[in-house]
C-alpha cells in the first residue's frame, strides 16, 4: 500500500530545513535521503563546513611565520581530521534531533510520476515534493579521476598527510580556497586555469589583489593552462599535458573545475531538465506544478545559504499560499582564501557610481596583513546603493553591512551617517561609504 504525505523532501542537505518547518507546522512530512549519516549534505561533510575549518587552522601557520614568532607552526592532519569528525558528527546529531517530527527514510529516491516518489521499494505520495538533490565535482573529459592522486574535494578535505606538492586545477571558490590552504601548510602549490586573470568578474583591482595575496603565500601562478589529459603514474606521479602539448609532473592533481546538478532522482518527462539542472520559475516550482527544485540541483547559485533560503521560501509558500518572490542577487557570494578573504553582495552593473576603497596605509589593515585589501561599493543614478565587494580577512562577515543595507532599500546619504568602530576594517567601509 501507498503511504501518503502532505509534503515530500528529496535529498537531505539543506532540504532538511524546508521538512523541519513544515513538520512544525502540521504538515504530514517525509524526508528520504539516500545516506542518512550524510544528513545536512556536502556543505556539511565534505565541502565549507571541513574546508573552512581547514583554512582557520592554516591562518596560524601563516600568522606563525612572522618575525613576532620564534617558530612557525605546522598542522597536524590527523588531529586536524578528528576535530572535523568532532564538528560534523555534533552538527548530524543536531539536525537529526530538529528533524524529531519528519518522517526519515533512507534510500535512493525516484520520483517516477505526479506526487509519486520510490524509494527502498516502496511508493510514497505526496501532494508537493520539493527536490534537493545537491550536485557533483565535475571532471573534464581527459581526466582520468582515481580518488587517490587525481582528487576532488571529496577526498582532499579527508587527507591525514599531506602531499609534497599539489597541482590545483581551476580557479573557482574550491581551487582558490584549497590552494590557500595547502601553500599555507607548507605544501608546494600550483594553480592552473584557463584565464589570464582571477575573480574576472569581480571589480579589476580585486582581482590584482587576489594574485598578489596568492603569490605572497607562495601559491605558482599558472594562467592561460588547459589541461587536455591527466593520469596517475606508479612512479612519478600525476602526468599531466597540456592543450599545448607541453607536459607537467606533480604528486597529486586537484580537479576544482566546477560542480554539476544532480538530477539522477527525476524520472519523469514531465520535469524539464536543462543544460544547468533542473528547470525551474522564480519560485523554483518547476515545469510539474507542485514540484520543486532547490539548491544547486536547480543550477541557479551553488551556495547552501541560497538553497537554505530557497526551500524555506517554497515551504512558507506551501504553508501560506503566497510568499514573496526571492532576490538572488541579495544571496551573499564568498570565497574563503588567506589571509584575506573575497565577498560580494547585490547586483551592480558598469553603468553605477563606483568607491573603490584601497587598504593600503590603514594602521589595522597593517596589523592584519591586509595592505592589498579593497573595498568596492556601487550606487545607482537615484543615489541607492546596489551592492558591494570586499577583500579583506573575514570579508564575509563584513559584507553583512552591505547586505543589510540592500534589504533596508538605504541611499548612500542614509549610509555616509553610519559611524562604525575604529580600529576595525568596518571604519574603512564607511569611508567608502562616505566617498559614495
Amino acid at each position: 500500500m501507498d503511504k501518503k504525505y502532505d509534503i515530500c523532501f528529496i535529498g537531505g542537505g539543506l532540504n532538511y530545513a524546508g521538512a523541519v518547518v513544515a513538520a512544525k507546522a502540521g504538515l504530514k512530512t517525509l524526508l528520504i535521503e539516500k545516506n542518512m549519516e550524510h544528513l545536512g549534505g556536502t556543505c556539511l561533510h565534505n565541502g565549507c563546513i571541513p574546508s573552512k575549518l581547514f583554512l582557520h587552522a592554516a591562518s596560524t601557520a601563516i600568522s606563525s611565520k612572522k618575525p613576532l614568532f620564534d617558530c612557525a607552526a605546522s598542522l597536524n592532519m590527523k588531529e586536524l581530521q578528528k576535530e572535523k569528525e568532532s564538528i560534523v558528527l555534533k552538527a548530524t546529531k543536531a539536525i537529526k534531533w530538529q528533524c524529531g517530527h519528519v518522517d526519515l527514510v533512507e534510500g535512493e529516491a525516484k520520483l517516477t510520476a505526479p506526487h509519486r516518489v520510490e524509494a527502498g521499494g516502496t511508493v510514497y505520495e505526496a501532494g508537493t515534493i520539493v527536490i534537493g538533490t545537491g550536485s557533483k565535482p565535475f571532471i573534464p573529459d581527459g581526466i582520468d579521476y582515481d580518488g587517490k592522486s587525481v582528487v576532488t574535494s571529496d577526498e582532499i578535505l579527508n587527507l591525514e598527510s599531506l602531499p609534497k606538492k599539489i597541482a590545483i586545477y581551476g580557479d573557482g571558490a574550491i581551487g582558490l580556497e584549497m590552494a590557500s590552504f595547502m601553500a599555507a601548510s607548507g605544501v608546494e602549490t600550483e594553480l592552473i586555469w584557463r584565464h589570464d586573470t582571477l575573480l574576472r568578474r569581480s571589480h579589476p583591482s580585486i582581482g590584482k589583489a587576489m594574485r598578489t595575496q596568492l603569490e605572497a603565500i607562495d601559491v605558482k601562478l599558472m594562467p592561460n593552462r588547459s589541461i587536455q589529459s591527466a593520469k596517475a603514474t606508479p612512479k612519478k606521479g600525476v602526468h599531466i599535458v597540456f592543450e599545448d602539448g607541453s607536459e607537467h609532473y606533480v604528486a597529486m592533481l586537484l580537479v576544482a573545475t566546477g560542480r554539476r546538478a544532480v538530477t539522477d532522482a527525476v524520472a519523469t518527462t514531465e520535469i524539464v531538465i536543462g543544460k544547468r539542472g533542473i528547470e525551474t520559475d522564480a519560485f523554483f516550482e518547476t515545469s510539474l506544478p507542485k514540484h520543486y527544485a532547490i539548491g544547486d540541483c536547480n543550477g541557479k547559485l551553488q551556495l547552501a545559504h541560497a538553497a537554505r533560503a530557497q526551500v524555506l521560501n517554497v515551504t512558507k509558500r506551501v504553508l501560506d499560499g503566497s510568499v514573496n518572490r526571492l532576490d538572488l542577487s541579495r544571496v551573499v557570494k564568498f570565497i574563503h582564501t588567506l589571509p584575506m578573504s573575497y565577498a560580494a553582495v547585490g547586483s551592480f552593473s558598469k553603468e553605477d557610481t563606483t568607491s573603490v576603497m584601497a587598504m593600503k596605509g590603514w594602521p589595522y589593515a597593517e596589523i592584519c596583513d591586509s595592505q592589498e585589501g579593497v573595498i568596492v561599493l556601487y550606487k545607482d543614478s537615484d543615489d541607492f546603493i546596489t551592492g558591494g565587494e570586499i577583500l579583506a580577512p573575514g570579508a564575509q562577515e563584513l559584507i553583512a553591512v552591505v547586505s543589510m543595507a540592500l534589504a533596508g532599500e538605504m541611499d548612500a546619504k542614509l549610509c555616509k551617517e553610519t559611524i562604525l568602530a575604529h580600529p576595525t576594517f568596518s571604519e574603512i567601509l564607511e569611508r567608502a561609504f562616505y566617498r559614495l
